[in-house]
């Protein structure tokens, strides 16, 4: 996966330092300082990253360990609709692979770009808890579940 090199403004670090004073620069507040700036930004790219674990006097290499450990955290833009493909146990074993590598056909991206136009972006992750609905898609804040690589088009269709 390429790394986008992002030059933040004056601005940019002015809020997330603001964000990080917010709660008191307290390294115990991580997760709610990333939270907060990943609502802001959208995603998580390394030069901010690099501003947070700064001002919250901890590893850059800590900061980076919680972004990557959480699903909900991003280091690549999202597109408008971001598109989450299940690979736990249950969707791997119906067939989920299959669904991912036909999306990543369909949108001519892989798992962690976005559209050129931003429209969709891919990512996987563990576990969406819906394992009888298997194997499980998220669009967005829609849920799909008994996805067939035949589904795909459809499903993109339905964002049109």
């Amino acid at each position: 996966m390429s790394h986008i090199k992002i030059e933040l403004r004056k601005e940019d670090v002015d809020f997330i330092k603001g964000v990080c004073s917010s709660f008191n620069n307290d390294p115990q507040e991580l997760i709610n300082v990333l939270h907060t700036t990943q609502e802001h930004f959208g995603y998580l790219p390394a030069e901010i990253q690099e501003v947070v674990a700064e001002n919250m006097n901890v590893p850059v290499a800590k900061v980076y360990g919680v972004v990557s450990f959480y699903s909900f955290f991003t280091m690549t833009p999202k597109g408008k609709y971001p598109i989450s493909v299940c690979l736990g146990t249950a969707c791997y074993v119906r067939g989920a692979e299959n669904v991912l590598a036909e999306f990543k056909k369909e949108l001519g991206i892989q798992v962690g770009e976005a559209t050129k136009d931003n429209k969709f972006s891919l990512s996987t992750l563990r576990c969406v808890g819906a394992c009888g609905l298997a194997p499980v898609v998220l669009v967005g804040g829609k849920t799909y579940g008994r996805i067939a690589p035949d589904d795909v088009k459809n499903i993109l269709k339905e964002y049109e």
